[in-house]
């Protein structure tokens, strides 16, 4: 089993092994990344001047171990040859045992030799019998050689004695070559000699000297590689840098930049095209920029005209563009929504239907999808299209193109004319129903009835019928103001038209008891207009005042000339009159006031729409609501515009402007129709 102290030591090797490999993994990442951080042009040329210095110690390396190896070679041949003559000269006298005189023999070698550090004679046994150089002496003369020390041989000297063992080994005074040879006299073993030999001088300061040479080729060619690498950085590196850097100025749009070199060969070629290139870049830039711009300021005024709103998304939701009507309608007026995501920026309860919507297109679920909501108050009702914007290939979303259109008018009258066909149905059949009735009973009881109740049930039948007539008579009115057609005007007197129709409504004028005035100033100048959609303008608006005028109020008309500072018309003149620029050209001015029990400010706003009624407890009669809208329309073509003021419990004031015989037609003309498109859009 193994003990807590021995499971300790192995959980912390672990943990310690884990810590190297975490470290290595560390340090290994960290020279990645200094790596990584070095430019192609950087990483190829210090890999190539690795290889080379790679390359160039490998030889030097190779060519120093040469040497040094043939100066051992050399050394060890020399006492190779020194031992086997030496051996050859004293192994006889060895065999005699004449000691003298292989002492003599020793002794010259080694003053012949500068080279030999010892020699040594061994008998059988590896015993000393003769050492050169020796500590003493003695003088006596049987012993004076004999040496009591034995010498320690290699043990492959024995296993093949033969053959002479030769060894190298350092000493503190150098390198020393030890030579072994073994002495033979006719097959019989005698003993050993050793030599030892110092390096051969003149063979060390070669080797030297070829050492040197070696050492300083390696550096001129590490100095050629440096110069190599400075030639490059001064004749390919700048001029490959100048030229990126050229790049990244033509890709800001920095067309004038330019590379000045005195560069030749392909390098100067590559700089002049670049320059050639700038300048043709340059050339077109400058002849299509106002182009460009003018394309842009069409496309940024198309948007920003546009009626309905538009917003356009990056692939991400976020907001890139927003149009004039866009913020309008959201209420942005003033805010900088670039980059902000539009489901953050519009009411959350659009957010929360919009959401599924979006999403859906940015997964690629749908290309396209759309939804109405009611928004605000008062309420609208918004169309919100949404479109994905795809490349060019119909590939990849490049974004979401948003369009809000404002369908309230159109609501409104879609029920105005829902009404207003429940109206005319009601009003229709209510009098058909009167008259059949009233007619069958006289066809069926004409017999039964006396002659009073056959002329009433006949009264009644054409007051029915004229109110159907005058029901068609409206609906028919209304559509030929819409056909955008243009009246004629002619020059007329606006006073005779009050005052027919100040007649034609005097005797129920008199029967409600309610005042009918007028107030027209003297020598009114003639206007430009036409006489019966002038009276049909009287008539809706006298008759209106009139139907909700209580009794003892008062109805009354005015007309004058409007702004009355203006200096009257130059005298035989024909041009149309003119004021300062401070003052309005002068028209005549109608205006119709009751005191009767007034209209509210909701039903201000819409009085004048299409198949709009009042309906409250006070006005109670029964209508189509085309009246006001006709008289608008008629005003309009009169290059006019009716407006109006009103106050519950006090009265109701309308008033319009109609043009003077002098105006000029043309820009009457201009007016009138500009006013008719805005009365068919409305």
């Amino acid at each position: 089993m193994i003990n807590s102290n021995e499971s300790n030591k192995i959980e912390l090797n672990t943990s310690n092994q884990t810590i190297a490999d975490n470290n290595t993994e560390s340090l290994s990442n960290k020279v990645l990344n200094w790596w990584s951080g070095f430019s192609l042009r950087t990483k190829l040329l210090a890999i190539a001047t690795l290889v080379v210095s790679l390359l160039m110690t490998g030889i030097t390396f190779f060519s120093l171990n040469s040497i040094q190896r043939d100066a051992g070679m050399n050394d060890t041949r020399y006492a190779r040859d020194l031992g086997l003559l030496l051996s050859g000269n004293v192994t006889e006298l060895v065999a005699n045992n004449q000691k003298k005189e292989i002492s003599n023999v020793a002794e010259k070698f080694w003053r012949s030799s500068r080279n030999l550090r010892y020699i040594f004679f061994t008998d059988a046994d590896d015993i000393v019998q003769l050492g050169i150089p020796i500590s003493a002496t003695p003088t006596s003369s049987d012993n004076q050689f004999q040496l009591t020390r034995k010498l320690k041989l290699p043990k492959e000297l024995k296993k093949r004695p033969q053959f002479p063992l030769v060894r190298q080994h350092s000493t503190p005074q150098g390198q020393v070559t030890d030579v072994f040879v073994p002495m033979l006299w006719k097959g019989k073993y005698l003993g050993t000699l050793a030599l030892g030999v110092t390096p051969n001088k003149k063979a060390l300061a070669s080797a030297a000297l070829t050492r040197e040479v070696t050492i300083a080729v390696f550096i001129s060619i590490w100095v050629l590689v440096i110069l190599g690498a400075v030639f490059n950085a001064l004749t390919i590196t700048r001029p490959v840098r100048e030229l990126v850097r050229g790049v990244r100025e033509i890709s800001k749009g920095n067309f004038k930049s330019r590379i000045s070199l005195p560069m030749t060969g392909d390098l100067g070629e590559l700089l002049t095209g670049f320059n050639r290139m700038a300048s043709q870049l340059e050339n077109y830039d400058e002849a299509n920029v106002e182009e460009l711009k003018a394309a842009q300021i069409k496309q940024q005024s198309l948007i920003a005209t546009m009626a309905d709103g538009a917003i356009l998304l990056d692939s991400k939701g976020k907001i890139v563009l927003t149009n004039p009507t866009a913020k309008r309608l959201f209420r942005w007026e003033g805010r900088f929504l670039e980059g902000k995501y539009l489901l953050n920026e519009i009411p959350e309860i659009l957010s929360n239907d919009l959401h599924t919507n979006i999403e859906s297109i940015l997964n690629r679920e749908k290309e396209s999808d759309d939804l109405r909501c009611s928004l605000g108050e008062p309420p609208r009702t918004l169309r919100i299209v949404l479109q994905s914007v795809l490349d060019t290939n119909k590939v990849e979303l490049k974004g979401i193109a948003v369009t809000i259109q404002d369908l309230t008018r159109e609501v409104e009258l879609n029920a105005a004319q829902n009404r207003f066909i429940s109206n005319v149905s009601h009003e229709l059949r209510t009098p058909l129903f009167n008259i059949k009735s009233y007619v069958e009973t006289l066809y069926d009881l004409k017999d039964q009835l006396s002659n009073e109740e056959q002329l009433e049930f006949l009264g009644i039948a054409n007051s029915e019928t004229d109110r159907l007539t005058r029901l068609v008579n409206d609906v028919l009115d209304l559509s030929r103001l819409e056909s955008g057609k243009i009246i004629q005007l002619e020059p007329m007197e606006i006073k005779p038209a009050i005052e027919q129709t100040l007649r034609n409504y005097r005797l129920n004028a008199t029967e409600k008891n309610v005042s009918l005035a007028h107030d027209i100033e003297e020598n009114i100048p003639s206007i430009l207009g036409n006489f019966d959609l002038l009276l049909q303008v009287f008539d809706n608006l006298l008759g209106n005042g009139l139907k909700f005028s209580p009794k003892n109020s008062t109805l009354k008309i005015r007309a004058y000339t409007w702004p009355d500072s203006c200096p009257a018309f130059p005298p035989n003149n024909n041009e149309a009159p003119q004021c300062e620029l401070i003052s309005p050209l002068p028209k005549v001015r109608i205006e119709i006031a009751d005191t009767g029990s007034g209209i509210s400010q909701p039903d201000q706003e819409k009085i004048f729409d299409r198949f709009y009624r009042v309906e409250n407890a006070v006005h109670t009669e029964q209508g189509t609501g085309l009246g006001l809208s006709i008289v608008r329309g008629i005003i309009e073509k009169h290059g006019g515009e009716i407006r109006m003021a009103s106050e519950l419990g006090i009265g109701t004031t309308f008033w319009f402007d109609l043009p003077l015989e002098q105006s000029d037609k043309d820009e009457l003309l201009a007016q009138t129709i500009s006013n008719v498109e805005n009365f068919s859009n409305s």
